[in-house]
């Protein structure tokens, strides 16, 4: 995890000098800032297990995200006060460099500093015998192929990572073309659009802590489960209302709507697959690599299908209608999930 997290921040960095002269080197640090950040979450995501029992694992991601959420406004706040509101030298330049480029440096600066507070408590973890691993790369996907086989008979947790499949790539799609959606999509007044999208994503980030933590408390209720299939269902609303916005403040509301179910299916979607790991199995790491594959796998997937219907239909409002088939299904699949009485996850 500090392999990937200190790879993906000192890209991040690098990023501050990118340029179209040099744009292997930029690509490069932009590919591998990806990979950091990736790679780190599956490490990040399988110390849940770890850290809480089962009846804590849905507070506890929700306080994960939540506090995420939390810091990236505040960082958010404050390279946009640098950038739009003058806090920054007049001259437009600090040690050389641009309130952009500055922003770049901040981000990577933030990201490896309070890491230094997760290294300190977190558990080491379980050290795998790798004397008999010869190639990193094939080694992954034997991994990967090991848990499918350790999953067995285990019809739940497959279920579970079918449905899961299915909506979080209808999820993670609303996320990487939202802003692409306002821009393209909503009438704002002349000069109006930059300043709204980060009003936007300002929003869903804030409303995303509330959704977190409200999830994890009805899932106390109702069992995460249940719980999922409502969040699903909020999610078909939202993309059938989205066809029909077209002013900034519509576009405000479904941002609002958007922040609240992202945050509460983000969290609850990692603590019920937690709790579906064997009891007593050490490699954490492994289920939650699986995890976040079929999660990547679904986002290559989502955004070609968006990608087509849009070139199809001539709008992205086509697009965004046809997310409901996705989300559908995930219902239909989550239904699907067996209960099982001993499981804190009905």
């Amino acid at each position: 995890m500090q392999f990937f997290c200190y790879l993906g921040a000192s890209c991040c960095i690098g990023l501050a000098f990118f340029s179209f002269d040099y744009l292997w080197f930029s690509l490069v640090m932009y590919f591998l800032a990806l990979i950091g950040f990736w790679g780190s979450l599956v490490f990040y995501n399988s110390y849940l297990p770890d850290i809480a029992l089962p009846h804590q694992q849905d507070i506890t991601s929700a306080r994960g995200f939540s506090l995420g959420y939390i810091g990236s406004v505040i960082l958010l706040v404050f390279c946009l006060a640098m950038n739009e509101f003058g806090l920054y030298p007049e001259s437009g330049y600090l040690l050389g460099l641009d309130a952009v480029q500055m922003s770049f440096i901040l981000v990577g600066v933030w990201w490896m500093g309070f890491a230094q507070y997760t290294y300190a408590y977190l558990p080491l973890g379980n050290k795998k015998d790798t004397s008999e691993v010869k190639n990193i790369f094939t080694n992954g996907f034997k991994e990967l192929h090991k848990i499918w086989d350790q999953l067995g008979d285990n019809i739940q947790m497959k279920r579970y990572l079918a449905a899961f499949f299915v909506y979080s790539m209808a999820v993670q799609t609303v996320m990487l073309v939202a802003t692409y959606f306002g821009t393209e999509e909503v009438q704002w007044e002349e000069g109006g659009a930059t300043m709204g999208l980060i009003v936007s994503i300002l929003l869903i980030q804030i409303v995303a802590i509330a959704g977190a933590f409200i999830a994890s408390k009805l899932s106390n209720y109702y069992g995460n489960i249940k719980v999922l299939i409502g969040i699903n269902m909020i999610w078909v609303a939202i993309c059938i209302y989205g066809y029909f916005v077209y002013s900034p403040m519509e576009f405000y509301l479904t941002a609002a709507a958007v922040g609240f179910v992202m945050g509460s299916i983000q969290s609850l979607s990692r603590s019920t697959f937690s709790k579906m790991i064997p009891e007593g199995n050490p490699d954490t790491a492994s289920y939650f690599s699986f995890y976040d594959v079929a999660e990547k796998i679904g986002i290559v997937i989502g955004m070609t299908i968006f990608t087509l219907v849009t070139q199809w239909s001539g709008s992205m409002r086509g697009s965004i209608l046809f997310l409901v088939v996705f989300f559908g299904i995930g219902v239909l699949l989550l239904l699907r999930v067996p209960k099982v009485k001993t499981a804190p996850i009905d």
